[in-house]
């Protein structure tokens, strides 16, 4: 049974490059085994959070979040691409994850993050990790943090220079960690119902 990982980016700019991150995760997950899909909170277009999935009346939320909630219920673990806006997380992807809340509970998630300076996202990725805590997920340890991503990744989400062979070095131990906790999470969920 291969893991069904679902990757959520959340950049809306014109010009964005972390959806380099993006793709070389999603590559690489699926080059180990792993069912992974890109899920782009652009390409999707989520309002503003008005109203919550879990708020519509049972079928009749908007076909697109019936969709995306089916899609994170049947998954085994997330990944999220975070760059980093002002020390924070991007707007667009808080609002895709702030749609949903039971529909995250009891997976594994993990974090990459990036930037275009040397800071690598680390400060977006630290918030961001209490934020997942929260929406009942569990965070594992490893992170993948890239920059400057110009120099990291090229436009066609391969790893170039020294800072690409870094990433390439790094990706492992963040999969296999990523791997252990969805295996580990998958087989308590079929011993024991969660506890809510």
């Amino acid at each position: 049974m291969s893991d069904r990982i679902l990757v959520f980016y959340g950049s809306y700019r014109s010009d964005r490059m972390g959806i380099r991150l993006a793709d070389y995760l999603v590559a690489g997950l699926r080059a180990r085994g792993a069912d992974a899909e890109l899920i782009d909170a652009k390409a999707i277009g989520l309002p503003m959070l008005d109203r919550m999935y879990k708020e519509y009346p049972k079928g009749g939320a908007p076909a697109g979040l019936e969709a995306l909630a089916e899609k994170i219920r049947g998954a085994d673990a997330f990944v999220f691409v975070t760059g980093e806006y002002n020390w924070g997380p991007q707007p667009g992807l808080k609002n895709l994850t702030d749609h949903f809340l039971e529909e995250w509970f009891w997976r594994p998630a993990a974090i990459a993050s990036y930037s275009a300076g040397r800071f690598s996202g680390v400060r977006a990725g630290t918030v961001w990790h209490s934020i997942l805590s929260e929406m009942g997920m569990v965070v594992v340890s490893s992170t993948l943090a890239v920059g400057p991503i110009s120099q990291t990744l090229d436009a066609g989400a391969r790893p170039t220079g020294a800072a690409g062979e870094a990433l390439d070095r790094a990706f492992g131990r963040f999969a296999d960690d990523l791997a252990w906790w969805t295996e580990a999470a998958r087989a308590q969920r079929a011993r024991k119902s969660p506890p809510y």
